[in-house]
């Protein structure tokens, strides 16, 4: 695998991942040649991590009406290790690798269904106050949740 700048110990990394959401590749996110476009990842990272989110109870706090916070993403990458095509099925992992004041790097790994790596990548969130668009610290209670390394998947 290539060296990605935000991985240290790749065996270590990839024992951290737990939380996974299925995902199989459409044909209209497939470009002429039957690759996946270089753009659907990030609409992959993007479902994957509302379900991260949704399992942390977060995004029902988030969504609710009386809610004064919200995320938004501050950085996105992604990392392209192997060819995804057409009808590909794969687990997409998320885990929260650094937990700031108001912030979370979150990690992502695209394991294909022959146990391959194909894709990662990497995105901070910052969770803001909706009305001035500033950084809102992160509770003891969310902190826990995000530093949890229980065993989950979807």
């Amino acid at each position: 695998m290539k060296k990605c700048s935000y991985i240290d110990d790749l065996q270590r990394w990839k024992e951290e991942f737990s939380f996974y959401h299925h995902i199989k590749v459409r044909f209209s996110e497939t470009d002429m040649f039957g690759h996946l476009n270089n753009t659907i990842p990030f609409v992959y990272f993007e479902e994957a991590r509302i379900e991260y989110f949704k399992h942390l109870g977060f995004m029902q706090t988030w969504t609710h009406s009386t809610s004064e916070c919200i995320p938004v993403v501050a950085d996105l990458q992604c990392d392209f290790l192997k060819q995804v095509f057409f009808g590909d099925t794969f687990r997409l992992y998320v885990k929260a690798e650094k937990v700031g004041t108001s912030s979370v790097d979150l990690h992502y790994m695209a394991i294909n269904q022959r146990d391959e790596v194909c894709f990662v990548g990497r995105g901070a969130m910052v969770q803001i106050l909706k009305k001035t668009g500033k950084g809102y610290p992160w509770s003891n209670q969310q902190i826990a949740l995000l530093t949890s390394k229980e065993e989950v998947c979807k």
